[in-house]
């Protein structure tokens, strides 16, 4: 019964770890770029976009296409980003197992 009872703490405890991780992604905030810094986009650790910057030398309108192009590039780059901090975060609180291959919690 006291194995039980141990088991029952440290799922609480996990829980309680999991449920502080969730909370520090949800305020963190990752940048990606592209272009060498002239696309800059920001996430937030559950990969939430919460900005785009465009620095001013591509507002022009011949540019646009590349313009879109380097915001889908410098998304993605922020997006591995936060997999890799929720990456990090995972096994800070699984007590260094990662997360099983397809798992992903956004």
């Amino acid at each position: 019964m006291t194995d039980f009872m141990g088991l029952m703490k440290q799922a609480a405890a996990l829980k309680s770890k999991m449920e502080e991780m969730q909370a520090e992604l949800e305020s963190a905030e990752i940048e990606g770029s592209s272009g060498g810094g002239l696309v800059r986009v920001i996430l937030s650790g559950k990969g939430e976009m919460k900005a785009v910057r465009l620095d001013e030398q591509l507002m022009k309108p011949s540019e646009k296409e590349i313009v879109e192009d380097l915001i889908v590039a410098a998304h993605a780059d922020a997006r591995r980003k936060a997999e890799a901090l929720l990456q990090e975060k995972m096994k800070a609180v699984t007590g260094g197992l990662p997360l099983p291959p397809g798992m992903k919690l956004f």
